[in-house]
């Protein structure tokens, strides 16, 4: 047999075995994905280190070739003659070995999303590379003075002044002009090449490639609306409350720069206590490092070769990347030592764990995370504990009494958090699907009304500028943003399944995950060295028991 113990072992576990000798079709598959592999791997890590290098650097020279890779590696999966011969077997039912039928399906959604003229491809490769440039090395000014994202997000965190908070709140819109027209022209090429293959817009390729469908998505979107329309609208109201005496305006007079995160994404820290002091002068790398040592996931080479504080010309925006599929994982990040900067450091690395934990015995193009929303799941579950009392008081070495100071207001901080963020997802969902479905409506009208309908902020008076383009996730991470709700939903399953089955506790009030060894191993045993062996929903049901469900969200969080 080609695949070595553990990949076996995998399968074996489950239904997925294969007894029988391989056919002609499967040598000929077999053959062709090994030449493949060999073809794209040299080619991905090249591209991976490339993208590192414009994204710590800046420089021009290293956006042109990532550009270039990008676009080579774009073009081996854009041969028509390649991608019939993948359609065709992934139609048939000739492949019994089950590494390969994936292998075909995985290979065959690589091929469908590049299946068009190379002038188009070179085209949309070349505008969002220098989109991605424009996000990267922009500052927004606050009186002639350029400001650093941090910079931006200190002030609405403390500002109590309504008109330097607006300034703020324009510098972080800023971008917003300088990439619009850019952003719709390539929104409209995205469009023109999915239309070539059949679909009615890229918004709806991307599902597929993805192996989602809108109508599943939209189900979940709904119910997700209906369950937390109610509770949102109590404790926003309570919110507003806070932000207006802070910054003694009336309620009603509440803008989208008295909120603490320019997009209303992030829970405002207003309540009795603020998190940020338990974090000054600690180390939140040294943080992380000590506790993912701790369940069993040690992180020091990742962090080795990862780029964690701030500087000009640097990415200011977070990610975790795989360079080699072989144990060559970088997180980026601009460190301070805050609570926003500890959740974003444990979210990083948990993105970090599931590419550096799978079996390395399994196929190249299958070692991945099952999809972009399991990996989102992982880092959210890691990204939740840094307002979690119990973990807090393990790793800051607090006392009970400062242990229950922070229990008076750790709920509603978890609640608020999830409920905002979900809301917030709304958001990005259905603008973006209305994004391409008219890329030529008013966008700005547009945004406001989604906005003031799902998060219940005030849209500025008499503004019409491409607010919504200041979000980074449109420009280099399109049709993307429903995975992260999608995570949260399994993060909260993964956790029920832990606390409930793996951890054998009658309630998940004492859960911090410190030194749970236990926790590490099941999550490294049944979600992450199984990378991309299964489709995300069998993936799932096998580690938790059942397919993917909002039940377990809404029972932690929606109350």
């Amino acid at each position: 047999m080609r695949y070595s113990g553990r990949a076996v072992a995998l399968l074996l576990t489950g239904a997925l075995v294969c007894g029988c000798a391989q056919n002609e079709k499967e040598i000929e598959l077999q053959a062709f994905v090994t030449s493949h592999v060999e073809t794209v791997k040299p080619l991905q890590k090249d591209s991976a280190i490339a993208w590192w290098d414009a994204a710590t650097t800046g420089k021009s020279e290293a956006y042109d070739r990532s550009s270039e890779l990008t676009l080579q590696i774009r073009k081996i999966y854009s041969n028509a003659q390649e991608f019939e011969y993948l359609k065709d077997l992934k139609d048939s039912e000739q492949i019994n070995d089950p590494l390969l039928a994936r292998q075909v399906t995985v290979l065959y959604h690589g091929y469908l999303g590049n299946q068009l003229e190379p002038e188009l491809l070179r085209q949309i490769v070349d505008l969002s590379t220098e989109i991605e440039k424009a996000f990267s090395t922009f500052r927004g000014t606050i009186d002639g003075e350029e400001v650093t994202d941090n910079r931006i997000k200190e002030i609405l965190k403390d500002e109590t002044n309504s008109s330097r908070r607006k300034k703020a709140w324009l510098a972080s819109k800023q971008v917003g002009p300088a990439i619009a027209d850019d952003l719709i022209r390539l929104v409209k090429l995205r469009n023109q090449a999915a239309r070539k293959l059949g679909f009615d817009n890229f918004h709806t390729l991307r599902l597929a490639t993805g192996e989602q469908d809108v109508r599943e998505l939209d189900k979940i979107f709904a119910e997700l609306y209906e369950l937390t329309t109610e509770p949102f609208a109590k404790l926003k109201a309570e919110l507003d409350s806070k932000l207006a005496a802070n910054c003694n305006v009336r309620v009603g007079d509440l803008k989208p720069w008295h909120y603490h995160d320019p997009f209303f994404q992030d829970t405002p820290m207003v309540y009795e206590l603020d998190l940020d002091a338990y974090y000054e002068g600690k180390d939140v790398k040294e943080l992380a490092q000590r506790f993912y040592a701790g369940i069993g996931m040690p992180v020091e080479s990742v962090l080795a070769s990862s780029d964690l504080y701030e500087r000009e010309g640097k990415n200011p925006h977070a990610f975790c990347t795989d360079i080699d599929r072989e144990g060559d994982v970088r997180i980026l990040c601009n460190l301070k030592n805050n609570e926003w900067w500890m959740e974003t450091i444990l979210h990083e690395l948990g993105h970090a764990v599931y590419d550096k934990y799978h079996d390395p015995d399994v196929p190249y193009l299958l070692r991945e995370p099952a999809h972009a929303f399991t990996t989102e799941a992982i880092a959210m579950f890691f990204g939740r504990l840094s307002r979690n009392p119990v973990w807090m008081q393990a790793m800051l070495d607090l006392t009970d009494a400062q242990r229950a100071e922070i229990e008076k207001v750790s709920d509603t901080y978890a609640q608020l958090k999830q409920l905002i963020f979900a809301r917030w997802a709304m958001v990005m969902y259905n603008f973006e699907k209305q994004l391409y479905a008219d890329p030529d409506q008013d966008l700005n009208t547009l945004w406001w009304d989604i906005v003031e309908k799902y998060q219940l902020v005030n849209r500025p008076p008499r503004r019409d500028e491409p607010d919504w383009a200041a979000k980074i996730h449109f420009s280099v991470a399109p049709c993307y943003y429903h995975n992260y709700m999608l995570g949260e939903l399994f993060a909260s399953q993964l956790h029920n399944t832990l606390v409930q089955d793996v951890l054998k506790l009658d309630s998940d009030e004492d859960v911090g995950y410190v030194g749970q060894k236990k926790a590490g191993r099941f999550i490294e045993a049944k979600v992450l060295r199984a990378g991309n062996l299964y489709h995300w929903n069998e993936m799932i049901e096998r580690a938790t028991g059942e397919p993917l469900t909002a039940k377990y969200f809404a029972a932690q969080f929606v109350k």
